[in-house]
């Protein structure tokens, strides 16, 4: 027995996406601890929450909303990194290496929510 969201690829990666997101912000200053960590840990895990909120008994146009907030806050996420790397906590690489699994998080969003009729 199990959801209906946990069969989504597109969850499992987000869920996943959230857990390296928060080893990351582990890594970030104390000072960040109320601003710069807790913004980039509330946005990651909000994207799998979003996914698994609108595959419960919603109507389609419900689920595509909520695979919007979803993609919103993939969007805030990639900022949280841009700002993470202006302010020197992590490097190029590790920069390109999240920038790239969030840019293919929201290709599968995209798809995914293209195929909600």
């Amino acid at each position: 027995m199990s959801f209906k969201f946990e069969k989504l690829l597109v969850w499992q990666r987000a869920m996943d996406l959230g857990e390296e997101i928060n080893e990351l912000a582990l890594t970030f200053p104390d000072r960040e601890k109320f601003n710069l960590s807790s913004q980039i840990l509330r946005a990651a895990d909000s994207i799998a929450l979003n996914i698994s909120e609108g595959s419960i008994g919603q109507s389609d146009p419900e689920q595509k909303k909520f695979i919007g907030y979803s993609i919103r806050s993939l969007a805030e996420v990639v900022t949280c990194i841009y700002k993470a790397k202006r302010r020197k906590y992590i490097n190029g690489v590790e920069f390109e290496s999240y920038y790239q699994s969030l840019f293919n998080l929201m290709n599968m969003l995209v798809a995914f929510r293209n195929k909600i009729k």
